[in-house]
């Protein structure tokens, strides 16, 4: 009987120390470092492929607007759409609601255009100070165009280009310049030499040039 009680005190006793052996391992260097290195990542931004980073859009670098149209009533008649090319401004009329026949069709020196008689527009577009007209030969002004021609429905669908000008921001012949330009239609043909606007009549339609 004693022997038994031995044997089990024995056995306590043993499974108690192995009880008190094992103890948690203590954490390795590594323990804790990936959460770390994964918050560090998720906080770090990405840096793109070098190249690929768009550049801020140039606002000088204007390739084509369009012109909204209004006549003397305050009515939008139309659009003229300005695109950038290597021999100039190109213009492409969609108009509607003229008199039929021959205009004259100049840019002016003012974004402006209060009906009715669209004077707010001042003179034509001449940064050189040269004469009006293609037949002058002191001329032409940078604004001044061919004529037009409005069909017998009052459209005009006439395509001209403004060799002299520009859209790039910040040149002398720029249409854009700091408060814009205006697109005319007169009532009468551009005789191609007379000051200031070649006896063209009237402003009978009128758009602002801009890019705002």
């Amino acid at each position: 009987m004693k022997s038994w009680l031995k044997i089990l005190l024995l056995g306590l006793v043993l499974l108690l120390a192995a009880c008190g052996d094992d103890t948690d391992e203590p954490p390795t260097e590594t323990d804790g470092a990936g959460d770390a290195q994964e918050e560090e990542v998720e906080g770090e931004e990405e840096t793109p492929p070098e190249g690929s980073e768009a550049d801020p859009e140039d606002s000088s670098e204007i390739q084509m607007l369009t012109v909204e149209f209004l006549n003397v009533d305050g009515d939008a008649i139309g659009t003229a759409e300005l695109t950038e090319e290597d021999t100039g401004v190109l213009v492409k009329l969609n108009v509607e609601g003229l008199e039929p026949g021959t205009h004259g069709i100049h840019f002016h020196e003012e974004g402006l255009c209060e009906a009715p008689d669209f004077e707010s527009a001042g003179g034509h577009f001449n940064p050189t100070g040269a004469s009006h007209g293609h037949d002058n030969p002191d001329g032409p002004h940078a604004g001044d165009l061919k004529n037009i021609e409005v069909a017998d429905d009052g459209t005009s669908m006439d395509e001209l280009t403004a060799e002299n000008l520009t859209l790039q921001i910040g040149e002398d012949n720029s249409l854009l310049k700091e408060g814009g330009t205006a697109l005319v239609i007169h009532a009468s043909a551009d005789d191609g030499q007379t000051d200031p606007s070649g006896d063209s009549g009237d402003r009978i339609a009128c758009g602002v040039v801009t890019t705002e």
